[in-house]
């Protein structure tokens, strides 16, 4: 009985040692080559050309107006300048415009009547981007016409409605007021 404990001692000891042994890391199933993500870019790639070209057109069949290139990507120019007023909405003020919304060939999409009046906190509530960027740019009672390309409009998402998967888009926008946030909760 002696010999049966000692063996059932050692045994005991080597499945000790076994179960420390740390368990071996498998390797993926399948390895990713960064294919999806270079077809990704290259798909991009030709999407902005596309829609580059087609503003590039848009502009050069307009030469009377002065269109400006913006440093986010997008092309505006004014349809009615203030030029005696110097103060532009920043972030928290409260943005008063009205705007519609056409596609690349012309075409209402959205149109200023069904869309007015907009109300917009400046940088603190979800408009399209290049809304965001491009009231910013303007004084109160000036009228622009913005040429987004889809990323700067609603991208490869659109809106769910009218707006469809990477659509560029033509915005004429007219700032009609903007005040403080501050100004406001003071008056209330």
């Amino acid at each position: 009985m002696k010999n049966s404990s000692k063996i059932g001692l050692l045994l005991l000891i080597f499945i000790s040692i076994l179960s420390c042994k740390q368990p071996q890391a498998r390797m993926p199933i399948s390895r990713s080559s960064g294919t999806f993500m270079k077809e990704s870019i290259e798909r991009n790639k030709k999407l902005n050309a596309g829609e580059e070209s087609k503003i590039d057109s848009i502009i050069k069949s307009n030469p009377k107006i002065q269109y400006i290139a913006s440093k986010k990507g997008y092309w505006y120019h004014y349809e009615i300048k203030n030029e005696r007023d110097t103060l532009r909405p920043k972030k928290g003020d409260i943005a008063e415009f009205d705007y519609e919304i056409k596609d690349f060939k012309g075409n209402v999409v959205y149109s200023e009547v069904e869309l007015r009046p907009q109300t917009y906190k400046v940088d603190k509530q979800n408009i399209m981007m290049g809304l965001r960027d491009g009231i910013k740019l303007m004084r109160k009672n000036e009228k622009v016409t913005f040429l987004f390309p889809s990323h700067m409009a609603y991208g490869y998402h659109g809106d769910n409605k009218r707006i469809g998967t990477n659509q560029p888009l033509i915005c004429t926008v007219t700032l009609n007021d903007f005040e403080p946030e501050n100004k406001l909760k003071t008056e209330n």
